[in-house]
């Protein structure tokens, strides 16, 4: 093998059809665009989601709700979730947002949200920005404290 007889493989290479050479070639004249008509001209460029004039679908299906441009995502941690961390000996006695992060529970720029679900045995200050009352009062009970940011 050298350069000279060197040719892709069979099948691989299609010949496109050349359009707008002249009559002769069987694609001339209007060069497979039909008559008339915006697809026939140069520059023609369908709008996203034309329908040929039809009512188009975003426009048929009806609008509702909306969304709260204020609204404030928090990331939720259940005690079930802190009561794990201790157990593995992640954390110990303070429970901070610095802490949270170190161990991967949330991300450095959430908010963070105590939830009340499974029971927390070990006495921790946990300082983050919200608690649910029965997370508080959990927290409390296991002769912790909760600190809102």
């Amino acid at each position: 093998m050298s350069l000279h007889n060197l040719k892709p493989a069979e099948g691989s290479v299609k010949s496109g059809k050349r359009i707008a050479r002249g009559e002769g070639s069987g694609k001339g004249g209007t060069a497979t665009r039909g008559h008339k008509g915006a697809k026939s001209r140069s520059g023609y460029s369908r709008k996203v989601g034309f329908e040929g004039g039809q009512m188009p679908l975003q426009r048929r299906v009806p609008k509702f709700g909306f969304k709260n441009i204020n609204r404030k995502e928090y990331a939720g941690i259940n005690l079930d979730k802190l009561q794990e961390l201790v157990d593995n000996k992640k954390i110990t006695d303070t429970v901070t947002l610095d802490i949270l992060v170190a161990n991967r529970v949330v991300g450095k720029n959430d908010l963070v949200k105590i939830l009340g679900r499974g029971e927390l045995k070990a006495k921790l200050n946990i300082t983050v920005h919200k608690f649910t009352a029965t997370a508080k009062a959990a927290i409390e009970a296991a002769g912790g404290e909760a600190v809102t940011l």
